[in-house]
């Protein structure tokens, strides 16, 4: 009887800890206007609303593209909650009975883009070939 307790109390703690919990983070991008393509440290990771999972914290180059609007590069410094701060982050990542979820949300406005006027683009190519021209010299 003592045998089936030791190895019912072994097999009950083998099975605790791997079933233990962890945290889930993830990034949620809004803008305006929607469905803008949305890259993350130059990874596209998709158009938005997006939710895409992290594994870091820290500071994220946010870059933001649509049609008719102008590319919007900035950066997200992302911080950790107060139960990933150590050491408490060892008990939230592997002793913690359930699994905990750190979500981040952050919404966009873009701005439209400018389009250039004919003037302005042929003084654009005239520059550019001028300087093209003392380059071959």
């Amino acid at each position: 009887m003592k045998k089936y307790f030791v190895c019912l109390t072994f097999v009950s703690a083998f099975s605790l800890t791997f079933q233990s919990g962890c945290v889930r983070r993830t990034l949620t991008i809004t803008t305006d206007p929607p469905n803008a393509r949305v890259y993350l440290n130059d990874e596209e990771v998709g158009r938005s609303k997006v939710t895409t999972d992290f594994l870091w914290y820290g500071d994220y180059r946010v870059t933001l593209r649509s049609q008719g609007y102008q590319t919007l590069e900035t950066n997200w410094q992302v911080d950790p909650p107060w139960f990933e701060v150590v050491p408490i982050d060892f008990f939230a990542e592997v002793l913690w009975p359930g699994q905990l979820h750190d979500q981040h949300e952050r919404h966009f406005t873009m701005t439209e883009a400018i389009e250039p006027t004919t003037e302005e683009v042929l003084r654009r190519a005239e520059d550019l070939r001028r300087r093209a021209m003392d380059a071959r010299k």
